[in-house]
This record gives C-alpha cells, sequence and structure tokens, in this order.
C-alpha cells in the first residue's frame, strides 16, 4: 500500500494518470490503488453505476427544464458523473464538502432533495439547501472561493480534535485563482484535514487548459508541500480508490492532500454557452468514446453484473429521480420581493428596516402590485 509522507515535495505519480477500469471495461490493477478498493465487487460497482446513470438524468433533465423556460440557467455536468460520484462515496455523513456550481451528482449522494438543488437555479430563493443539514455547503459561484472556505472549516475540525475532512471541489480554471493557491498556502501550513479534489474538465469556459498549465496540474500542490495524485477522472474505480486514499491521509493527520481527476466536459458550460465557438467537433467525439457511463458499464456486462432486467431497473430508478425533479421545479414559487431583506441579521438594524420600507413604497408605487409589507417570508426562505 502506497505511504504518502507529510510535507512531500514529488507528486505521487510525477504526472502519470492512474487507473483501474480501462476505455474498454477491462479491470486493471494498481498496486497502490487496488487495496483502497479490495471490498468493492461488481454488486457495489452496479451501485456506483446507477449514480452515474441518475446523475446524468438530472442533469439532461435540468437542462431540458432550463431549455423550456422553467429554469433561468445550468451548469451541466454530463461527462464528469465518474469524478463526482467516485469522490463523493468516499466520504463520511460528518466530512464536509465546499464546491461549485457544477457538483450536483456529489449533492446528489449528499442527500441534497431535487427541489432543494434547483431553488437557485429557479430563482425561487438564494440558497438551495441548509448545509449542515447534508453536510455540504451551497455551491459557491465565485470562481474558487470555496477553497478558502475549505481549508477554515479544516482548521476548524482540527481545533475542535475531531477526525472529519472537508473537500473542496473545483475546475481547472479555478487553479489559477489567487483563492486557491492561497488555501494550498494555508493548508499546507497549517496541516489541515482537506482534500482539494480539482476536475480537470480541459475547458475554464472557453479557455482551453494547455493555456494555464504547461504541465499536469497535479504537479504545482507538490510545490506548497502538498502530496498530489493525477488520476483518470473517467474511471469511478480509480477515483474512489484515489479519493479513499487522500481522505484517509488527511483524516489521520497527513495534512492535506490534492487530487486531479482528469476528465471532459461533454456539455456547454452553462446552457447559456456555445462550446462550438472554441472547440472542435473532433475533440468532442474523442472523449464521447471515454464515456465513464459506458466503460462502467462494459465491465458488469463483462463480468455477468448487469443483466437486462438490472439495467432495467437502474432506468426506472432515474426515472423517478427525474419526475421528482421535475415536480419539485414546477412546484417552486417566486419569493416576495421584500424576503431579500430577511435573514441578514439576527435583529433587523434600522437602517435595513429603512431601506426595506422604502422598497416596499417602490414597488407599491406600480399598478396592480401585491407587496407585503410586513414580515415577508416565503416558502423555503429561512431554514
Amino acid at each position: 500500500m502506497l505511504t504518502i509522507r507529510p510535507g512531500t515535495d514529488t507528486s505521487l505519480r510525477q504526472g502519470q494518470l492512474a487507473r483501474l477500469i480501462a476505455p474498454d471495461g477491462q479491470r486493471l490493477h494498481d498496486p497502490d490503488l487496488d487495496p483502497w478498493v479490495a471490498d468493492v465487487f461488481e454488486e457495489q460497482l452496479l451501485g456506483l453505476y446507477e449514480d452515474m446513470v441518475v446523475a446524468r438524468r438530472i442533469d439532461t433533465e435540468a437542462v431540458a427544464l432550463q431549455r423550456q423556460g422553467q429554469l433561468v440557467l445550468w451548469p451541466p455536468l454530463i461527462g464528469q458523473e465518474a469524478a463526482q460520484i467516485g469522490s463523493a462515496r468516499a466520504l463520511r455523513s460528518d466530512d464536509f464538502v465546499f464546491s461549485s456550481y457544477r457538483e450536483h451528482a456529489v449533492a446528489y449522494v449528499r442527500g441534497v432533495t431535487m427541489t432543494d438543488m434547483l431553488r437557485v437555479w429557479r430563482g425561487s430563493q438564494f440558497s438551495g439547501w441548509n448545509p449542515y443539514d447534508v453536510g455540504m455547503a451551497t455551491p459557491a459561484v465565485i470562481i474558487g472561493a470555496q477553497t478558502l472556505h475549505a481549508v477554515g472549516y479544516a482548521m476548524g475540525i482540527t481545533h475542535d480534535g475531531a477526525d472529519a475532512v472537508s473537500v473542496a471541489y473545483f475546475g481547472d480554471g479555478a487553479t489559477s485563482e489567487g483563492d486557491t493557491n492561497e488555501a494550498m498556502v494555508f493548508a499546507a501550513a497549517y496541516r489541515a484535514p482537506v482534500v482539494f479534489f480539482c476536475q480537470n474538465n480541459h475547458y475554464a469556459i472557453s479557455e482551453p487548459v494547455g493555456l494555464q498549465a504547461q504541465k499536469p496540474l497535479a504537479d504545482r500542490a507538490p510545490g506548497f508541500g502538498i502530496p498530489s495524485i493525477r488520476v483518470d477522472g473517467n474511471d469511478v474505480l480509480a477515483v474512489l480508490a484515489a479519493t479513499r486514499m487522500a481522505v484517509d491521509h488527511a483524516r489521520t493527520g497527513g495534512g492535506p492532500m490534492f487530487i486531479e481527476a482528469v476528465t471532459y466536459r461533454l456539455g456547454p458550460h452553462t446552457t447559456s454557452d456555445d462550446p462550438t465557438k472554441y472547440r472542435e467537433a473532433a475533440e468532442l467525439e474523442t472523449w464521447r468514446e471515454l464515456d465513464p457511463l459506458e466503460r462502467t458499464r462494459l465491465r458488469l456486462v463483462d463480468a455477468g453484473v448487469l443483466t437486462q432486467e438490472r439495467e432495467a431497473a437502474v432506468k426506472a430508478a432515474s426515472g423517478r429521480i427525474a419526475k421528482e425533479l421535475r415536480e419539485g421545479c414546477l412546484s417552486l414559487r417566486p419569493r416576495d420581493p421584500l424576503a431579500i431583506f430577511d435573514d441578514v441579521y439576527a435583529k433587523t438594524p434600522d437602517s435595513l428596516r429603512r431601506e426595506r420600507d422604502a422598497y416596499a413604497a417602490y414597488l407599491a408605487s406600480f399598478d396592480g402590485a401585491e407587496t407585503t409589507t410586513g414580515d415577508a417570508r416565503s416558502e423555503g426562505v429561512a431554514r
């Protein structure tokens, strides 16, 4: 089993990609990763496959809702299911996740309801869920900001004497942000129990990763004194193993660890983006052949586990989730405009109260305005 020395100054793989399932479904072996998934047999892999199928169905349903005018925006995750499911399934319930805006599959694994997942994207609420109910902060839209939050939370874990870890999810573009680099400085200096999980999906909106990184992103972390590993992000088993390794390293006093999961964003950056403007169709087709769902399906079929009956059951499960998502979306109603002033302070100061009253008067000046002038609180605002 691979031993990681705290403060090591070299990448565990020197840029190589760790892999356990080949694109054709063949089971590969790795002496460093195999021990971390020794308990994962075909039945457990089938569960991971179902998670990925559900995650993709969530994504396609949400995109459809946005195209139908039911969501304001949606950042698709298609192509990144293995990276998110494999890593999220490696965590305990008392671990805490800090994500960007694309980790819908992680949110699903953590127990976020379909309705709560859509509140922000529907425009009905400023925050989707209570972080402490599911062990996951609501998504950070400011690129890289969540890395600092994750390190601060991890330092708090150490202060409390607990053995939980925090995990920061971010994309390749965030590695160029000051926040992410500052987070790694603090994490290394304080040996914070945090895992930096970078999903290198090859594009920071329209900018290819090659413009901001001449070498693998995993090679950056050792410069901060943080050990790293570069894993095939379309291999759910390898991601699970690498994340278990990193979490154990952080949980047992080894300090932070950095994972670069090399994957690909098959869809647009968001539903307002047109990726045909900046990437070639041939590149997209090349990555479609590395689809994480198909790779896992081939492994399960070869193992004789994924029968037609079981595949039908997986499809039915994803259909139920899609139905729940759509019904939850359509059930959400606009908030009262004055609810923007709620929950800003535990005790509302006079200055905010005056501002609220002025805004209420402004809204009331419109013909047919229906505005609550009392303490407006709509469904789901205070949680």
